[in-house]
């Protein structure tokens, strides 16, 4: 029966559920808005392990929906189809719930071309639209969202079916569970940043980050959720021991780890790489770390400021400051796991892995890319980046 019902709740069909905790994790005195969610999943019969992540369906912010009325001119109660749609529903509630208004694309750019009719308008189009300029038109389109077009280009007349044509659907957003199904079965943990900039001279907002942050009622159970299964995973072994590597809302994930590793009684050694700006302010969770250290759950933390001195500091330099002894557990059969910043922060941590093997194992250049490409076909080396 438990399958069943467990089943039955999917990206597809998501299940309802309830926020019980939203407590900001930095201190005062930093910009940073770092977020510990608590997601209620009784009556689900939904389960998780280690490693996976939660699904969350937003929707759009009503001052952005608003904006986009204002522009075209409408109501929000005109009827429109969406994709995969049995009947048509309000225009507002399709652009509120169903459709991404951000993140428009040079083919937005092309159906605007073809619907402005004032000649200044069509100019500035041609030139974005000019094969040369694909560069800087990227780099237009990424600081602009739909509004900030139909704002640009008043003469581009939709009709709410027409515009609804040109959005995409709006997509969950996956996080890392930040909790153990051991120690937490029917609740899920969240780590989350949330987003908040200006660009093009507007205040933007993180769809799901702030959905979460702002627009949710606690106990008010309406957050459409799901359980996304992960490659990511704790070893089945507790005896191996683990080396994480998390910075920032990286660290989600290792923390139910390491409360998953307590739980069990583990006897493996596990060893944290956490870093974010100021050791006052930004020590998500730093609490917990420290009895865990004091504890003996922790055998080793290493801790990168990059901000509480003149020389930024992050958690590679960390990791070849000690880097025989890492050399030695990767040796001896650990697990090495990575979560975070994909762009810089995964890559720097796997140039320095490459480092120490070098230096401290004796391996040429070559012998390192062998080395590791093994780890990660044995599932030693393992990375959940974004």
């Amino acid at each position: 029966m438990a399958a069943e019902v467990e089943a039955q709740y999917n990206k597809n069909n998501p299940f309802l559920a309830k926020l019980t905790e939203n407590t900001r994790l930095n201190k005062e005195g930093t910009i940073k808005d770092t977020r510990h969610f608590a997601v209620d999943l009784k009556g689900s019969e939904l389960v998780y392990t280690c490693g996976d992540s939660l699904g969350v369906f937003p929707t759009n912010r009503k001052e952005d929906v608003d904006a986009i009325l204002v522009a075209l001119g409408s109501t929000g109660d005109e009827p429109v189809m969406v994709p995969k749609a049995d009947t048509s529903i309000s225009f507002k509630e399709a652009i509120s719930t169903r459709l991404s208004i951000a993140a428009p694309t040079r083919k937005t750019l092309m159906l605007f071309s073809e619907k402005v009719t004032a000649e200044d308008e069509k100019s500035s189009l041609e030139i974005l639209l000019a094969d040369e300029n694909k560069e800087s038109t990227a780099t237009y389109l990424a600081n602009r969202e739909f509004v900030d077009l139909l704002e640009s280009f008043p003469s581009a007349r939709f009709t709410p079916q027409e515009f609804v044509n040109c959005l995409r659907k709006l997509m969950p957003r996956l996080y890392s569970i930040a909790s153990s199904p051991t120690t937490y079965p029917t609740e899920i943990h969240l780590t989350v940043a949330v987003v908040k900039y200006v660009t093009n001279q507007r205040q933007r907002f993180g769809v799901c980050s702030t959905y979460l942050s702002d627009r949710v009622e606690l106990e008010d159970q309406s957050v459409p959720v799901f359980v996304a299964k992960s490659h990511f995973g704790l070893p089945a072994d507790d005896s191996i021991p683990i080396i994480m590597v998390g910075p920032g809302t990286g660290i989600a994930p290792f923390r139910a780890f390491l409360q998953e590793r307590i739980a069990r009684k583990a006897s493996g050694k596990n060893w944290l790489f956490f870093g974010d700006q100021h050791h006052a302010t930004d020590y998500l969770y730093g609490d917990e770390f420290e009895a865990m250290k004091a504890e003996g759950h922790l055998e080793r933390l290493d801790l990168a400021w990059s901000r509480d001195q003149a020389e930024k500091v992050y958690v590679q330099d960390k990791m070849l400051e000690s880097g025989e002894a890492l050399w030695e557990w990767i040796n001896a059969g650990a697990f090495f796991f990575v979560c975070g910043d994909a762009k810089r922060m995964a890559k720097d941590v796997d140039a320095a892995l490459h480092s120490i093997s070098q230096e401290h194992g004796g391996l040429s250049e070559e012998e390192a890319i062998s080395y590791f490409k093994n780890m990660k076909k044995e599932k030693r080396y393992l990375r959940d980046v974004y």
